[in-house]
């Protein structure tokens, strides 16, 4: 998921412009139980659909088991079931898993779907409300006056 952009010198100008405000953050947003969550793009470094997990006995109820990922095995945690929430199945059997990198940890969530990267002013990132999961979220945004991005933590995630 990198993109790699060449700036020639003639585009010096247009440069400056694109240089991104420190106010300013990417976030990969997602649904799951129906809510609308986002995360940190900076940790994101793949999304995969439909790939084959193996189960394992005697982890947390979250934790689907791990995905062999170009020989990097990496835990899957369904975010709803640590959410307290019940399980999703998709009809079409597939799953959906947003792959971190936090702290040098590799480890995948499993959402709903994935929709789009928003860029926020993280000014506008207020603190979550008391009947969010707190825990795993810590702010929220709201979006066009009607929308509400709850913003997980990710070393909340991490904690297994």
């Amino acid at each position: 998921m990198s993109n790699n952009i060449n700036i020639s010198d003639s585009n010096q100008d247009q440069t400056n412009e694109l240089v991104q405000n420190d106010n300013i953050k990417k976030f990969l947003t997602f649904i799951s139980d129906k809510l609308t969550f986002g995360i940190d793009a900076s940790y994101v470094t793949e999304i995969i659909i439909n790939h084959n997990i193996t189960f394992l006995p005697i982890v947390p109820y979250y934790i689907k088991g791990i995905i062999n990922l170009r020989g990097q095995i990496i835990p899957i945690i369904d975010i709803r079931l640590k959410m307290g929430k019940e399980e999703y199945i998709r009809e079409d059997g597939s799953n959906c898993i947003i792959v971190l990198n936090i702290d040098s940890t590799m480890l995948g969530i499993m959402v709903d779907t994935v929709n789009q990267v928003l860029d926020v002013d993280t000014k506008k990132i207020s603190p979550p409300t008391v009947n969010n999961c707190v825990e795993l979220v810590n702010g929220m945004i709201t979006i066009n006056d009607n929308s509400t991005v709850l913003i997980l933590d990710c070393n909340a995630i991490k904690k297994i």
